[in-house]
């Protein structure tokens, strides 16, 4: 039978030897060479600090919609392409959006905006809009904003100043179902608002041009996806009336099939 007493005293020896142990300095250590320092933290490659916090460059082009629409009495050819260079910080961003309506000319509105991030998801942009394709062409500054509203809504809301003071908004919206990964069904909804009128661009003051839609796309590959959908647009108050001067409709229902791809 073990003595406690013994035990005890066993115990306690072994304890103290361990306490010494620790309290005791390292003698004898070698002291670290310059060249073992280097080798344990080598120096990090030229742009690794810019890089870290978004500097790298690099860019994206993603057609939105590509598409053929069938018309009351006629069809078109539409397209919404977006696309942006840069990085994390700062970006320039194009937005074309158009159509080519058959038997009249392609109309078209060009954007080219610097883009910086203002709040998480959140950028502000800057920069021209340029629009062809009526009786004249008209240029505009634009500032805006585009991000991530809550719910994961997604949103532009650009403000424009043209010639002669004239100014305009456009606000977009966006929302997507995911019914599988790869069924996904997008609502978009999109409307604009002028201060003053200018005929021969087709446009009245207050609300003009208001469209929504929806477009059920099979993604193949993330970056290819067929879709179809439908689309409701209409012209309201003075470009309305405009629009009936011209002997022009207000409203129209779109039918639509065609391709939504990136890269």
């Amino acid at each position: 039978m073990v003595d406690p007493i013994h035990s005890r005293t066993a115990l306690a020896a072994v304890a103290a030897s361990l306490l010494v142990a620790i309290a005791a300095p390292a003698r004898g250590a070698p002291a670290v060479t310059p060249e073992e320092r280097a080798a344990a933290f080598p120096a990090m490659p030229a742009g690794f600090h810019d890089d870290m916090h978004g500097a790298q460059m690099d860019g994206s082009l993603r057609a939105e919609e590509l598409e053929w629409q069938a018309r009351d009495g006629t069809d078109a050819l539409a397209w919404d392409v977006i696309g942006w260079y840069g990085s994390d910080m700062h970006r320039l961003w194009l937005r074309d959006e158009g159509e080519h309506v058959r038997g009249s000319r392609v109309e078209n509105r060009a954007e080219l905006l610097y883009g910086q991030p203002v709040a998480a998801w959140w950028d502000f942009v800057g920069g021209l809009r340029q629009d062809t394709g009526a009786d004249a062409s008209r240029t505009y500054v634009a500032l805006g904003l585009q991000g991530l509203a809550p719910q994961w809504f997604h949103v532009e809301a650009t403000g424009y100043l043209g010639e002669g003071g004239q100014l305009g908004l456009r606000l977009q919206a966006e929302y997507e179902w995911l019914f599988t990964n790869r069924l996904i069904l997008a609502a978009r909804a999109e409307a604009e608002a002028w201060s003053d009128d200018d005929p021969r661009a087709g446009i009245g003051s207050g609300i003009g041009e208001v469209s929504s839609g929806l477009r059920l796309r099979y993604e193949w590959r993330r970056e290819f996806a067929p879709y179809i959908g439908i689309e409701w647009a209409g012209i309201h108050g003075d470009s309305a009336d405009l629009a009936r001067e011209e002997g022009e409709g207000t409203s129209d229902r779109r039918f639509v099939a065609g391709l939504r791809f990136w890269f």
